[in-house]
């Protein structure tokens, strides 16, 4: 078994247009949990599809803090900058949860991550 499937815990994807966020829980080899946090973004390259991949890692130390500054940042965005822009508008998008993951995130497609 490949060690990414075996650290591997609990997957959630979130598709949104060209864009998919994958939410993964990992296992280090002490049993300690961090979080990936992956965007793959597809686009047309050379007359085929490209995936591009941006990653961060979010460590149970943090895991507070981070919620605590993506929830005001969030807040503040449809408080404050756009108070009248219907967020809802966009809740029927597709949400899965897995443990294993089904589309090009897990085939491999577009496994060279570029870093911006």
């Amino acid at each position: 078994m490949e060690r990414e499937d075996r650290d591997k815990i609990y997957s959630k994807r979130v598709r949104a247009g060209k864009r998919t966020y994958f939410f993964d829980v990992r296992s280090t080899r002490s049993n300690d949990y961090y979080l990936t946090i992956t965007e793959s973004r597809r686009f047309q390259k050379d007359g085929g599809f490209v995936f591009e991949k941006s990653k961060m890692f979010v460590y149970k130390e943090d895991f507070n803090k981070f919620l605590e500054a993506l929830q005001e940042t969030i807040g503040h965005i449809k408080t404050e900058l756009m108070p009248d822009f219907d967020f809802d508008q966009y809740k029927n998008e597709q949400v899965s949860v897995s443990n294993e993951e089904t589309d090009d995130y897990a085939s491999g497609g577009g496994s060279d991550l570029k870093w911006e």
